[in-house]
């Protein structure tokens, strides 16, 4: 059973990043493999489409995540949540392109609440369940705090950072195996003032 859930908040895919995926004119190495079928993980699709901020996400969970005790998980536009390694096709990210990520489309919601409902029945008790994403959307944080409630926990260090300042933040720590401090989503200040900026590093 797993003492701990790393939940992955989604990259969008309907933009113009997803558009050169499914752009049958592309020659980039990840779109060739989608078109000839090859076995293409969901986290470095979403990586592909969103950047730095995915990439620190993917990085950072897999970093901490402890083998048979610790999952990670990527919220979908359709399909709930999804193991990262999980294979996807050009016919899931068309899908998942039709679908915007809000909390009352029930295309979203409905397998979003079939996931988290189904995760508190595999949890320990003293499972929790961390999330790598803005707690300050309401694009998924108030169905899974009607379901996990104070299980759902989130860096501390998120608050008052933007989207690229996150992914640089894990980043970072995954290289360095620097694991953050988590506190509850619930109750927590959801927005705060901006921290300093990090230093520039490079990543090989």
């Amino acid at each position: 059973m797993m003492t701990r859930i790393f939940l992955l908040s989604p990259a969008y895919a309907g933009g113009r990043r997803a558009q050169m995926l499914l752009s049958e004119r592309a020659r980039f190495d990840l779109a060739r493999r989608l078109r000839d079928g090859e076995p293409v993980s969901l986290g470095e699709v979403f990586t592909f489409l969103s950047g730095l901020y995915f990439r620190g996400k993917l990085a950072y969970a897999n970093a901490f995540a402890q083998p048979d005790l610790s999952g990670v998980l990527v919220i979908t536009p359709t399909r709930g949540l999804v193991p990262a390694a999980t294979s996807v096709t050009l016919d899931d990210l068309r899908e998942f392109a039709g679908v915007d990520i809000n909390e009352d489309d029930p295309l979203y919601r409905k397998p979003l609440e079939r996931d988290l409902r189904r995760l508190v029945r595999q949890m320990r008790p003293e499972c929790d369940v961390v999330l790598l994403g803005s707690i300050a959307t309401g694009k998924y944080v108030g169905v899974m705090l009607e379901i996990l409630q104070e299980r759902l926990r989130f860096p501390a260090d998120f608050v008052g950072r933007g989207d690229m300042s996150r992914g640089g933040l894990l980043l970072r720590c995954a290289v360095d195996r620097t694991e953050l401090v988590y506190i509850p989503v619930q109750g927590a200040l959801r927005k705060g003032k901006r921290p300093p900026k990090l230093e520039p590093r490079r990543y090989t």
